[in-house]
Formats: structure tokens, C-alpha cells, sequence
């Protein structure tokens, strides 16, 4: 199955949904290597990580922290680029403040006063791919939300380069990160985990990175929080007759460029637009710079072009792929939107492309892959924030409540807990 053909949902077999349901982000097959990487980082420092920055990256690589690079490289930043990354990071900022929560107390009639509180954490690692291309705007997603959570201190890891891309550097110091260090994949993650010499170690790791990366976040996370563990991007389109094909189009091609194992799926119940779909597809793929990563993507197990016998199949199949990103391109696009529970970001209408998303509508563009929409939302600023419940009872308050605690406390077989209610009931009769 590929995305150069339309295919029916009716039709799919058994092989072809586990392609599609059961999104292989190639994690487990990276555990073993990452494994090795994470303990002997944990154990050696600063020499271990060195040496695989030179084995991986081809980088001999001194001081491992390039603050200071970051914050000259916005200097040589020309003015419209500056312009663009200051935009971006004002409406994602803008949007994450939104989302902090308030401490909150309320005192009842019986005697309960109760509340939460929310503070930050102290130290977050923020991780910013480089590779095959470069990720200014996931330095701004990944470090902004802790920033406006009121993170003490932000530490960014971002692969060694013999020159990093620039603006990705400059991205990092404008979006608020403390302190830079120039590493990368499996040995950057185990560095924010146990810390180095030269790397202090954080009490959060998030951001997106290669299957490596994610199979060290797994290693780590009885050690560290993490966000989630996230794969290769992906996208559900869901179109009707209505949907334009080239934007159909358009959004599987720009997610596909982004690794040959992206999952991009457009889904309609329309003939006539799945094969216009198909279509533009070939005939666009050759005017695109990444041409072979998307033709791969395009042609992998988990990419389709699916004709669903009706909208209500459509949103089923949907809801099942719980997709990273959502585009609804339809007439009655709030009506599908209500009918889907499971995506990581949606996108409403013919003019919401993805991309919007992944760089300056504010939303944030880390987020679950491989079916984990069904359970998490995308990283925010909660993931920096803990939750802490207060509470206080008067004398009455106990009082009203003691028959419970000590009846539940008996039935648990946990005296102690019954008699610290007892105790104070008894001081409280002799008054």
C-alpha cells in the first residue's frame, strides 16, 4: 500500500491495518544501542559523550557549552528572519500563558478547606534536532512553555556541527534557554538525565528527535520525567467534496519531507477527490527539493490514500489512527471535529495548513505519535509545572469526617490511621 493509490477502507487486511494502527517508530530496534549509550555516558562523563559526538556527529567537539554561540549568532540574523522567529515566539508564548493554571483554595461548609497549588520545576533539558535539516522552530517550542511556566533554568542540547545551523542557535537563545550544550542523539539525552562535568542534569527531558533519541528517553525515564515518546512525524487529512485536492495534497507532501518514515493519510468519502488526490501527488513530487524522502514516506506501509464509504467511516478510522496532526478540510468541519477524540493538534478549514502549527500559529509542535493521542495531549505548559493539594480541617471538619476515615481505615486493617483521627477526637472531648 502507498499514497499512489486509492485503497478502500472496506478493503484494508489484516497486515495493512497493523501498518496503519501499529505505527512502527523503529524505538525498540534502537534500544540495545542506546542502552550502551546511556549507561557508559552515565558512568564515563564528558569523555564518553566527546567520543560519540566524534563517532556519530564526525565532530571533535572542545567545550561542550556554546551559550555564547548562540547569543552571536543572533547578531548575524538578517532582519526578516529575526522578524520571523520574534513573531513565532510571541504567539507561542501568548498561547502557552494562557494555559497556566491558577492556585486555587475553597473552603466548604462542613469544615474542609481544600486547594491546589502549581509551581515550576527547578531544572528542564529542552532537546532540538539538527541533522538532514534545521529545527529553529522546535527550540522555540520546547523551551518557550518552560520558560513561561517559570522554569529556574533551561538547558538546550542541539547536535554538533562542524557549523550549526545559525538560526536554529539564535532561535534557542531568543526563545529563553539558560545554558547550551553541543550534543546530540542517545549520549545528549543520558547527559540532561545523570549529568556531566560539563552538562548539569535536569529534572524534565522533552523535544522530539530520531528513533535514538527516543529509545534513550526510554531508558531514562525511571531516572527523569520525559514528555512522551514520539516517532516520525505523521498527518490525517479528512476531506469531502468540497476539499481543494492540491491542499489535500499539499499536506501530505510537507509532512513526508520531513523522514522517509512519516505516516501521512488522506481520508475521504468522496471517489472523485481521493483520485484527484493521488494525481497531484504525482505530479508534484518532482518539483519538490526533498524528493526522494518524501517519495519514501509517500510509498511506506503506514502512508495512504483511503476512500471511506461514508464521512461516518472516515471519522471511525480517524479516531482509531489517533493521528499526530488532524486537518479537516470539509464543509462541516466542527461537526467532524466533536466526532474525533484522539489527535495530538487539529486543523480547521481550508486555510489552517500544518505548517501553521509547526511554526507560528502558537500551538505547540511536539507531539504524541504512534497512536499516543489516544491517551496524552502535546507538550504545554503543564509538563513543567507540579500540582500540589492543600488542604485544612477545623475541628467540626474532623469531626464530620472521622466516621469515614476510621471506618475505612479499620476495614483496611490500618489501626494507626484510624487512631492519629482518634486521638485528636479525644484531645478535642477534653476540652
Amino acid at each position: 500500500m502507498s499514497a499512489f493509490s486509492v485503497t478502500e477502507i472496506a478493503d484494508l487486511g489484516l497486515e495493512t491495518r497493523v501498518a496503519l494502527f501499529q505505527r512502527d517508530a523503529g524505538i525498540d530496534a534502537a534500544r540495545n544501542d542506546a542502552r550502551e549509550i546511556v549507561e557508559r555516558v552515565r558512568e564515563e562523563g564528558d569523555v564518553a559523550v566527546r567520543e560519540y559526538c566524534r563517532e556519530f556527529d564526525g565532530v571533535d567537539v572542545g567545550n561542550l557549552e556554546i551559550t555564547d554561540q548562540c547569543e552571536r549568532a543572533v547578531e548575524d540574523l538578517s532582519a526578516d528572519v529575526r522578524d520571523a522567529i520574534d513573531t513565532a515566539i510571541e504567539n507561542v508564548r501568548e498561547f502557552h500563558q494562557a494555559q497556566l493554571p491558577e492556585d486555587w483554595r475553597r473552603e466548604f461548609d462542613d469544615g474542609r478547606e481544600l486547594g491546589r497549588r502549581f509551581r515550576p520545576l527547578e531544572r528542564a533539558g529542552v532537546y532540538v534536532p539538527g541533522g538532514t535539516a534545521a529545527y529553529p522552530s522546535s527550540a522555540i517550542m520546547g523551551v518557550v512553555p518552560a520558560a513561561v511556566a517559570g522554569v529556574e533554568h533551561v538547558s538546550v542540547v542541539t547536535p554538533p556541527a562542524e557549523e550549526i545551523n545559525p538560526v536554529t542557535l539564535a532561535a534557542i537563545h531568543l526563545a529563553g534557554a539558560d545554558t547550551v550544550y553541543s550534543v546530540g542523539g542517545a549520549q545528549a539525552i543520558a547527559a540532561l538525565a545523570y549529568g556531566t562535568e560539563s552538562v548539569t542534569s535536569v529534572q524534565k527531558v522533552v523535544g522530539p528527535g530520531n528513533r535514538w533519541v527516543t529509545a534513550a528517553k526510554a531508558e531514562v525515564r525511571d531516572e527523569v520525567e520525559i514528555d512522551f515518546l514520539a516517532g516520525p512525524s505523521e498527518v490525517v487529512v479528512v476531506a469531502d467534496e468540497t476539499a481543494d485536492p492540491e491542499y489535500v495534497a499539499a499536506e501530505l507532501l510537507a509532512q513526508a519531507e520531513h523522514d522517509p518514515n512519516a505516516s501521512v493519510v488522506a481520508v475521504t468519502d468522496d471517489e472523485a477527490t481521493a483520485e484527484a488526490v493521488v494525481d497531484v501527488l504525482e505530479k508534484s513530487l518532482p518539483d519538490r527539493e526533498r524528493e526522494e524522502t518524501i517519495r519514501e514516506a509517500l510509498e511506506n506501509d503506514a502512508s495512504a490514500v483511503l476512500l471511506a464509504r461514508s464521512m461516518s467511516e472516515a471519522i471511525l478510522f480517524t479516531e482509531e489512527y489517533a493521528p499526530e496532526h488532524l486537518a479537516i478540510v470539509a464543509d462541516d468541519d466542527e461537526s467532524i471535529l466533536d466526532r474525533v477524540d484522539s489527535a495530538g493538534s487539529v486543523f480547521l478549514g481550508p486555510n489552517t495548513p500544518v505548517a501553521a502549527g509547526d511554526y507560528a500559529s502558537g500551538t505547540n509542535h511536539v507531539l504524541p505519535t504512534n497512536g499516543g493521542a489516544k491517551v496524552a495531549g502535546g507538550l504545554s505548559v503543564e509538563h513543567f509545572l507540579r500540582a500540589t493539594t492543600v488542604q485544612r480541617l477545623s475541628g467540626d471538619g474532623l469531626a464530620e469526617l472521622a466516621p469515614t476515615i476510621t471506618t475505612l481505615a479499620d476495614a483496611e486493617g490500618l489501626e494507626a490511621h484510624a487512631e492519629s483521627v482518634r486521638v485528636r477526637l479525644d484531645d478535642r472531648d477534653d476540652e
